[in-house]
């Protein structure tokens, strides 16, 4: 088995009488986004702020690439340290300095650039986040949401090799909050980055996560993949995550991919006793990150908004649309066939063709580029497999393109 990058061995952190972390054991393993979980109050933050060194522990060991920190000679910690890059839940931007020199803060401490390169850099980020004109604003001047995209900036300024984000879209609109989740997907894919998220955003922060980490009462009772805490039977897993979830997912309007699962399982549980046939679209838009490209990640969420609704005009009231990620769409049809499947798959495209998206008319020739792929439920067939049999290069129906 690979060597975890970050490991902590049965580590204690008390403040006072106060335990924290009560003997934390997890892995953080290369080149994943892992995300922490939990109630408020149970050493989320003081987690991350172990792992950057902002904190030493009472007990235990932590590793890096299996070397104990605390045994590292002071260049290497400091060598070490220059991995990492932090963002904070408050922003902590500094309100004596500009935006602009806010995020090229970092550069200025602990790179030898020049002031131009620092600029292009800046300026570079600047353009991804969609905050090219607030340069010379201080951050008193700027809305909330603004900060937030403020300090991802700054964070990502530097390329670093670790990225620790705490609570990152708190406060936070749906469309900005999955830009900024859609930002750091598309980061971590592009450099390899190692990023560890603390967040309240379920199922959201699923849906760019590998790992998931769950804290309670100081220690951890969940490690592993985020399709599997969902079928977890711990009663505080449980009401933990059902307490989260809502009722619609936040960007979209469709049901949220839990309870979409949950749909599924009463479909096929009627599918045991009645013998009702049901099958899936799984709809996958296969150019999103051209949006971002051309428009930037806002454009990109508010264009995958509108996209759902139109999708969600154009079905049987029985249906059931839950997002499956980042830009995958589920249609769950009950009482349907393949066969009627694959009629309901093509009539929603033709209607689809005729339907524009405003965020995308500004490109003209331009095009969401959509997949359908179609598959009918076997009985006790896991979703999962049915998932992939759709999503499978033989099952792919249709081909579309909405302008």
């Amino acid at each position: 088995m690979t060597q975890p990058l970050i490991r902590f061995e049965n580590v204690f952190k008390a403040f006072g009488d106060n335990q924290v972390l009560r003997g934390i054991n997890l892995s953080i393993r290369k080149g994943e986004i892992t995300a922490i979980i939990g109630k408020s109050g149970e050493g989320k933050s003081v987690l991350l702020k172990h792992i950057i060194g902002l904190m030493r522990h009472d007990a235990g060991r932590i590793l890096y690439q299996g070397q104990p920190i605390l045994q590292l000679k002071k260049a290497e910690r400091k060598a070490l340290k220059r991995k990492f890059s932090y963002m904070f839940q408050e922003t902590a931007l500094f309100d004596s300095m500009t935006v602009f020199e806010n995020i090229a803060l970092p550069l200025v401490e602990k790179t030898a650039l020049s002031k131009s390169e620092i600029g292009d850099r800046v300026r570079e980020k600047m353009h991804q986040l969609d905050i090219d004109n607030i340069e010379d604003e201080y951050p008193a001047r700027i809305s909330g949401g603004m900060k937030k995209r403020v300090a991802l900036a700054r964070a990502l300024v530097t390329d670093p090799e670790i990225i620790l984000f705490d609570e990152p879209t708190t406060g936070l609109d749906p469309i900005r909050k999955n830009a900024v989740h859609s930002m750091i997907s598309d980061y971590q894919k592009k450099f390899g980055f190692t990023g560890i998220v603390v967040s309240h955003e379920i199922p959201d922060v699923f849906y760019i996560s590998q790992r998931l980490i769950m804290l309670d009462e100081g220690r951890v009772i969940f490690e592993g993949k985020p399709d599997d805490i969902q079928k977890a039977s711990d009663p505080v897993i449980r009401q933990f995550i059902q307490g989260l979830e809502s009722r619609h997912d936040a960007l979209t309007g469709m049901t949220p991919q839990p309870q979409g699962e949950r749909r599924y399982r009463e479909e096929m549980a009627r599918m045991r006793r009645h013998r009702n046939a049901f099958s899936i679209i799984l709809l996958t838009v296969e150019n999103l990150y051209e949006i971002n490209k051309m428009a930037g990640y806002e454009a990109e969420q508010s264009a995958l908004k509108r996209f759902a609704d139109n999708v969600q005009g154009h079905l049987r009231l029985t249906d059931v649309c839950s997002r499956l990620g980042m830009n995958k769409i589920m249609l769950l049809l009950p009482r349907t066939s393949r066969e009627e499947a694959e009629h309901i798959c093509r009539e929603l495209a033709e209607n689809m063709g005729t339907c524009g998206v405003t965020e995308i008319q500004a490109y003209p020739g331009f095009c969401f580029s959509v997949s359908a792929g179609i598959a009918e439920a076997e009985q006790d067939k896991p979703i999962e497999l049915l998932v992939a049999e759709a999503e499978s290069h033989k099952n792919i129906f249709y081909e579309f393109k909405v302008c």
